[in-house]
C-alpha cells in the first residue's frame, strides 16, 4: 500500500492467489470459452503428464490443443472433489466429465507472478 506524495491518492498492490487463477481457469472450462480459460496463464506455460514428462510449453499451443475440444465436447465439464492449496501450488483432485464418460483426475498447477506457470495431469 503507498500513498502519492501530496496524500491525496491512495495505491493498494496485491498478488492475486493461487487459488483464484485456478478457480478462474476451471470456470472457464467449464464455461467452454478459451480466453477465459487462458487469461490465468503465462505465455510461455509448461504443461506436463507425471511425473515430469514436458507434453508442450505455450498459452497458444494450450489454445490450439483445447479450442476445439471446447467447441466439440458440449458435455465438457469439471467438478472439483478436493482442492489442496500450498504456497505457489494448487492441487486440484478432479471429476471430469468428456462426452458421456467420467473420470477422476489430478491436476498440479504452479504460479508464479500471478499466473499459472506450469500444470501437471496425473
Amino acid at each position: 500500500m503507498t500513498v502519492n506524495t501530496t496524500s491525496t491518492k491512495l495505491a493498494i498492490v496485491a498478488e492475486v492467489s493461487p487459488e483464484y487463477l485456478a478457480e478462474e481457469q476451471l470456470q472457464g472450462y467449464n464455461k467452454r470459452d478459451i480466453d477465459a480459460f487462458l487469461k490465468p496463464y503465462a505465455k510461455n506455460v509448461k504443461v506436463y503428464n507425471f511425473p515430469n514428462q514436458l507434453n508442450y510449453e505455450g498459452v497458444e499451443k494450450m489454445r490450439e490443443n483445447y479450442a476445439s475440444f471446447f467447441k466439440n465436447t458440449p458435455d465438457l465439464h469439471c467438478k472439483i472433489l478436493k482442492r489442496i492449496v500450498f504456497k505457489d501450488k494448487v492441487i486440484d483432485h478432479e471429476l471430469v466429465t468428456v462426452n458421456g464418460k467420467t473420470f477422476k483426475a489430478v491436476a498440479i498447477y504452479t504460479i508464479k507472478n500471478g499466473k499459472i506457470t506450469s500444470v501437471t495431469f496425473m
